[in-house]
């Protein structure tokens, strides 16, 4: 899988559901947690995410992420490549089928 790919599926998850934990969205790719960590400080270095944590939680493990508007632009460029690879490999498949 490619970056453009994880960081797609991270996006994805992430704005789907931002009160997720980090253990949580690594289940739901399949990834490592470090592998999704490394991902997550990424996107925000980046300036895609935004990792916000709730201050009057006594349980400091606790983080909201969110996309930014740059991150939310991403997701999008990334989705339409997304379809444009699985459209070309559609027509591929229908031509080998011939």
């Amino acid at each position: 899988m490619t970056d453009n790919q994880d960081n797609f599926n991270v996006l994805r998850k992430i704005q789907k559901n931002p009160n997720a934990t980090q253990r949580e969205l690594a289940k739901e790719l399949n990834f490592s947690l470090g592998k999704l960590n490394y991902c997550i400080k990424a996107l925000q270095l980046k300036g895609l995410v935004k990792i916000k944590n709730f201050k009057k939680n006594p349980n400091k493990m606790n983080y909201l992420y969110v996309l930014t508007p740059k991150g939310i632009s991403e997701k999008t460029k990334l989705t339409l490549n997304f379809m444009k690879n699985k459209m070309k490999e559609y027509d591929e498949l229908k031509k080998e089928l011939k």
